[in-house]
């Protein structure tokens, strides 16, 4: 009887612990599959706006006052992962979140004092810093594990690794690796150095001694941390050893007060409405140029009263017009000119600018062609009588002439001859935005009686480059869709809408360029490809 009975209680434990497996095996795929966020959703981020070739322009704050910028694990450089894997837990991807080896060894040295050793997996230090634990008591330590169990459930090692380099505490308020690389080495991660990706992978386990710093020395503690990882790496990676030079050198780095704060009406105005890694079409040596010459003019023109001025430079490019420079005004902090108030999509008066329009839609319509005479005498069109900027009328004058020398009265006249479209139709189609009705502005609008903003008006002329269709304003890089930043992208047409015909926008283009190059004399005119000119000086300042 005795091993019968024997037979019976080992089978039932046998069975138990059968079932303890299955019951362990059921609640892991249950875990995987049941819905569950991702790990990315559990955090907030920083906003990254860099330039089309990766320059930073600008990095966020994320709503929990921290810079973090989630990287994917596929865009890093596959060394930072297995580097951190190497330096932090070379068990990472065997054990089940808590390694229990290195926890009895952690446990039976600490019991003897003196220095203190961790047994953290890279798994636990994620729960510790996404559930925000305390993890220097007993009882925080269980729960530290526990949810590094509970982790490991729900996760992939993929999913888990990746969310630890997005959370890793880099010093200060810097986590992860996306927003370190930027703020520390003024680049993204996908583009480090080597050296620089060995810096980032030994800092989390001691940040607050390790933070890269403009006056890092030789013999740091970031130093000697690097190092010791270096000496592993090489026992695994011998074919890295040509890289030693670098490691050799005191890597350079930056401080979170240097991060650049450039281009900020652009990024102003895309923070309004993107987040994440935002790559724009700007570039920056354009930007830079464009904000000299900015300066240069009112610095020029200070006696006029001229104090502040914006610009926006696009690039036509097929059917699209990337946004190249985009300044809003002459100093973004300078209150006395409200240097905040972007100049870009601030409507006012267009002035004498609408009026190749007027005479594109003309030539379309077989009004007039460069040469048809127009009159340049006293005229009233009902109860308007415009007159011309410099008080005279010249008589006779051919439409070219009359385009180039920006005289009021033809340009009315051609205006009130125009069928369907009208010029306000014309800007309707334009996507000009809160345009009252048509009977509000009369034949005025051809002189600048409505408003447009420098960003319409931009999108404009680009049309005529474009052989009459309307080209899509882009200000961020890759996409189909998105216009320039700020614009009323909800009334614009969508882009290749034709607005004049090919054949009216080169005539348009062709008398344009006979205007003579505003303050330019000698070989400095001749010696720079054709440009069209706007018709007046107040234009240029427009």
């Amino acid at each position: 009887m005795q091993p019968q009975r024997m037979q019976r209680i080992s089978r039932r434990i046998g069975y138990a612990a059968l079932a303890v497996m299955l019951a362990c095996v059921c609640a892991v795929a249950i875990a995987r599959i049941w819905p569950k966020a991702p790990l990315r959703a559990l955090t907030p981020g920083s906003t990254a706006i860099s330039t089309q070739r990766g320059e930073l322009l600008r990095l966020t704050l994320a709503a929990d006052g921290q810079y973090r910028l989630w990287v994917d694990l596929e865009g890093m450089p596959q060394r930072l992962p297995a580097a951190v894997v190497l330096y932090e837990d070379r068990w990472f991807y065997q054990h089940p979140g808590v390694n229990p080896i290195a926890l009895a060894r952690a446990v039976s040295r600490n019991s003897l004092g003196g220095r203190r050793f961790g047994a953290s997996t890279i798994t636990m230090q994620l729960a510790r810093r996404l559930f925000r634990l305390d993890s220097r008591s007993t009882l925080g330590k269980l729960r530290q594990i526990a949810l590094a169990l509970w982790l490991e459930m729900r996760y992939s090692k993929h999913d888990i690794l990746e969310a630890y380099l997005n959370l890793a505490p880099y010093g200060r308020n810097v986590e992860g690796v996306g927003a370190a690389s930027l703020i520390y080495f003024g680049s993204p991660v996908a583009r480090l150095s080597v050296p620089q990706l060995m810096t980032l992978a030994v800092i989390p386990q001691n940040p607050r001694e390790r933070r890269p710093t403009p006056a890092a020395l030789a013999g740091s503690a970031l130093d000697v941390a690097r190092s010791r990882l270096w000496v592993r790496w090489l026992a695994r990676e011998p074919d890295d050893v040509r890289f030693s030079g670098g490691m050799a050198a005191v890597v350079p780095s930056r401080s979170p007060e240097q991060l650049p704060f450039l281009a900020p009406h652009l990024t102003d105005a895309l923070l309004r409405e993107t987040s994440g890694d935002v790559r724009t079409t700007l570039d920056l040596r354009q930007q830079r140029t464009v904000e000299r010459i900015l300066r240069a003019y009112i610095s020029s023109q200070s006696a006029l009263g001229i104090r502040n001025a914006g610009a926006l430079l696009l690039e036509l490019n097929g059917g699209r017009a990337p946004v190249r420079a985009y300044v809003g005004s002459a100093d973004y902090r300078d209150v006395a000119i409200e240097g905040q108030v972007n100049a870009v999509t601030a409507r006012r008066s267009p002035g004498s600018t609408l009026k190749p329009f007027v005479y594109g839609l003309a030539l379309d319509q077989g009004l007039l062609h460069p040469r048809t005479i127009l009159k340049d005498v006293p005229t009233a069109f009902g109860p308007f009588s415009p007159e011309n900027f410099d008080g005279r009328f010249v008589g006779p004058i051919a439409a070219e002439d009359a385009l180039i020398r920006s005289r009021n009265v033809p340009a009315v006249a051609v205006a009130s001859q125009l069928s369907r479209p009208s010029l306000y139709d014309f800007l309707q189609r334009a996507g000009v935005a809160r345009l009252q009705g048509e009977r509000h502005y009369g034949l005025a609008l051809a002189l600048g009686g409505g408003e447009v903003s420098m960003e319409e008006l931009a999108r404009m002329y680009a049309m005529l480059l474009n052989g009459g269709q309307l080209p899509e304003l882009q200000a961020i890089a890759d996409t189909s869709t998105v216009a320039a930043a700020g614009s009323a992208t909800s009334m614009a047409p969508s882009h290749g809408e034709r607005l004049l015909s090919e054949e009216a926008s080169f005539i348009v283009l062709d008398m344009l360029k006979k205007n003579p190059r505003p303050v330019a004399s000698g070989s400095w005119q001749s010696s720079i490809r054709p440009a069209m000119w706007p018709t007046t000086s107040r234009a240029l300042r427009w």
